[in-house]
């Protein structure tokens, strides 16, 4: 991330989430752990801030980072397709995909993994992914090969069911998407209009 002078580093990634004071906010992933702890610190102490991360190095960024910037985060160590928090317990999902935890998946468990973002959140809860910015020029000759399968962000939130989805931002080489888990699931819906048609 670019380092503006005299400025925030984290300012961009903060804003671009939305979090405030006492969201419960659960990150999926920590390729960089000044952005976690950043988002983490702006929950108070009316508020949670957890990580899940896929494996003991992630862990130990997390823990430095958060102990530097003297945040708690309560970490677990889990895959993102089966997440250690329970359902609709969230108001703010953070995937940091800017490593590819989750679009370098086979697309079962990009699936399995965007359903589980969605059963944390509760009603009118939200998931940004972060993502890095697609390359232009020489550099995208030289990564190509390295690169995840495609991953169509916005299409894969509206599939698991996730509303209002929207590109936020492209910008200081990161890509920002949001998706609002509905204040009404489809399944209540059509179990209050069964139950009305049956009285």
């Amino acid at each position: 991330m670019v380092r503006r002078r005299g400025g925030d580093p984290y300012n961009l990634v903060v804003g671009m989430t939305g979090v405030k004071m006492g969201d419960r906010v659960v990150q999926i992933g920590c390729a960089h752990g000044g952005r976690m702890a950043a988002i983490a610190s702006k929950v108070g102490f009316s508020g949670q801030a957890s990580a899940v991360v896929p494996d003991a190095e992630s862990a130990a960024r997390a823990r430095k980072a958060a102990s530097q910037a003297g945040v708690l985060v309560e970490i677990e160590v889990a895959p993102p397709t089966r997440l250690p928090i329970g359902d609709a317990t969230a108001d703010l999902a953070v995937v940091d995909d800017t490593r590819g935890i989750v679009s370098t998946m086979t697309p079962e468990d990009r699936v399995a993994a965007l359903r589980e973002t969605f059963r944390v959140l509760r009603p009118g809860g939200r998931t940004i992914v972060i993502g890095a910015a697609p390359r232009g020029g020489l550099g995208a000759l030289f990564t190509r090969t390295q690169s995840g399968p495609s991953f169509d962000v916005p299409e894969a939130l509206q599939a698991e069911g996730y509303r209002s989805v929207r590109k936020l931002a492209e910008r200081e080489g990161l890509v920002f998407t949001e998706g609002v888990k509905p204040r009404e699931s489809v399944s209540a819906r059509t179990s209050d209009v069964a139950r009305h048609q049956s009285e």
